[in-house]
């Protein structure tokens, strides 16, 4: 990605405070998918990024990883899985448990959408702590999948979500498109 883009990209993020609680600094990617120009380049970026780590699918994570991921499917002309949270998919499903700053959550993909054919890029707005991310390789895996990445607008590096990530990658890669 080329620093442009990078610039771009970034200039579309904007910072809210104290959202959602006091002491937060949320990153609000809504401005970058009002502006068709930011969209369309952040939609080609990671849609050449999934066709280069010969993915053949694409899943995005609850909620606004599904907002990017597919049209990344589409324009990479791959089939698009959602990981959703418990609960909120009809049918069979696979969940996945994991543990967040204070409690728990789960995440589930309808247990046919996914098999060992399937070579599965991971799309994702942010990368904070990184349970979400990492309950998902854990779901994918189980569901017989593998895994041929994750990539993600913007990584928050002081939360060490990659850390926590580099046991569950087992080497596939971590592209971030934007570390702060």
């Amino acid at each position: 990605m080329t620093g442009a883009t990078r610039e771009l990209l970034l200039s579309r993020i904007r910072d809210v405070r104290d959202y959602p609680k006091q002491g937060v600094l949320f990153k609000d990617i809504t401005p970058l998918l009002a502006d068709p120009q930011a969209f369309a380049v952040l939609t080609d970026t990671l849609a050449e990024l999934c066709v280069r780590r010969g993915a053949t699918k694409i899943v995005g994570l609850e909620a606004r990883g599904f907002i990017l991921a597919a049209p990344v499917a589409v324009k990479a002309g791959m089939g698009f899985i959602p990981v959703r949270k418990a609960g909120k998919l009809p049918g069979a499903t696979l969940s996945q448990a994991y543990d967040l700053e204070y409690g728990s959550a789960e995440i589930e993909v309808h247990a046919e959408d996914l098999g060992a054919d399937d070579r599965v890029m991971v799309i994702d707005d942010v990368l904070a702590t990184g349970g979400t991310a990492e309950a998902s390789l854990e779901l994918i895996r189980r569901a017989g999948a593998r895994i041929a990445g994750i990539a993600i607008l913007l990584e928050l590096g002081f939360l060490g979500g990659r850390a926590r990530l580099e046991p569950a990658l087992r080497g596939a890669p971590l592209e971030c498109l934007i570390t702060l």
